[in-house]
């Protein structure tokens, strides 16, 4: 017999260095889950994405035990990342935070792929751009 889920939460932490402190404990906790356990399990899934926000679904059952999703890094990061800046502009229209190519834009749509709703490439592309617009990020 299957069993029965209680909740589904998500949460982002990062990647390798997960603790049982906010905000990720009180979550867990809530939730019922041994939170010495789950930082354990994430902590070892995400050592190869040290430093890196990940998104994370957690399925929490009846029984008090769990299983997790890992997702990729969100695309702002992933922005951020290849600009080289800690954040967007806050007034996209008129000041530019910064400038990525095409080819980066290519690179994070297909990191992005298997979390994005979009049938090929291309329109993984315009989902890139879009955010890259909204950051204040100019798509050279």
């Amino acid at each position: 017999m299957a069993k029965k889920i209680t909740k589904k939460i998500k949460v982002q932490s990062i990647g390798g260095k997960a603790t049982p402190a906010p905000p990720l404990g009180p979550v867990l906790g809530q939730a019922g889950i041994n939170i010495g356990e789950f930082v354990n399990q994430f902590n070892e899934k995400t050592r190869d994405r040290m430093g890196e926000v990940v998104p994370i679904e957690i399925t929490v059952y009846d029984d008090r035990s769990f299983d997790f999703i890992t997702k990729t890094s969100p695309a702002s990061r992933l922005i951020l990342k290849a600009i080289g800046k800690p954040k967007g502009s806050s007034k996209n229209l008129t000041s530019k935070a910064g400038e990525i190519t095409k080819a980066q834009v290519r690179e994070i749509a297909e990191i992005k792929m298997v979390d994005l709703s979009a049938n090929d490439i291309e329109s993984a592309m315009k989902i890139i751009e879009g955010t890259c617009r909204s950051m204040g990020v100019k798509v050279i």
